[in-house]
């Protein structure tokens, strides 16, 4: 009998019609299968959907551009990683004795996909409409709060402008390594700016979340 999480699910405020939806997606590939990363592909699309509707709805206003912009910045992984610290995930991710010794449990791309791995758990359990009402209640906070005039802009764009600025070629951005099941692909993407001879590397669930985080960690390079 797979147990159950009541104090997660009243934080996230959905109960599971079928809890092992829940328990899969607490579940990092290290402690076995099944494991979060194939719920994590699919939340990452629903929450996507979700944000773009609420933004919609809440500031009718806005450009497409402005849009585009703060969605990036509510759904990128360290905002993620936010919530989820905020609901208090680690304490039921299920992961093994060497992960956990590392940190796994507070670490931002592991609550990042964490979290949108019970996106999509509800999305599979109970349909959009519930999947959305699960966002609006954990981005509550970030939503009710935002302020479009102040939103910063995405790494990528961050570095791109900075290079402009100091007239500079623009980063070139290419795939070292694909790991994992197809499902569920781990990208290492690597940022250069060959003028400066800089390099950085990230790494994501996506191709693109992998390139913000070398283009964030390219920035600090500059910075320094």
């Amino acid at each position: 009998m797979v147990a159950r999480h009541p104090v997660l699910e009243r934080r996230i405020g959905h109960r599971f019609q079928d809890p092992a939806l829940l328990a899969q997606a607490l579940t990092h590939r290290s402690f076995g299968s099944p494991h979060y990363e194939r719920l994590e592909f699919l939340g990452d699309s629903v929450l996507g959907c979700a944000v773009t509707e609420l933004l919609f709805q809440r500031h009718p206003d806005l450009s497409e551009g402005k849009l585009s912009r703060i969605r990036a910045g509510l759904i990128r992984e360290e905002s993620l990683a936010r919530i989820a610290r905020e609901l208090g995930i680690a304490a039921f991710l299920r992961m093994d004795e060497s992960t956990a010794r590392n940190e796994g449990a507070d670490r931002p791309s592991i609550l990042a996909d964490a979290l949108e791995a019970i996106y999509g758990a509800v999305f599979l359990d109970a349909g959009y409409g519930s999947a959305r009402d699960v966002i609006a209640r954990t981005f509550g906070t970030a939503l009710s709060q935002l302020d479009p005039e102040s939103v910063q802009k995405d790494a990528k764009t961050r570095l791109q402008e900075t290079l402009q600025a100091k007239r500079r070629a623009k980063p070139q951005y290419r795939v070292l390594a694909e790991t994992g099941a197809k499902q569920s692909l781990t990208f290492e993407v690597e940022c250069a700016v060959h003028e400066l001879e800089l390099r950085a590397t990230g790494s994501g669930s996506s191709r693109q979340r992998a390139e913000q985080q070398a283009a964030a960690n390219l920035l600090k390079l500059l910075e320094a």
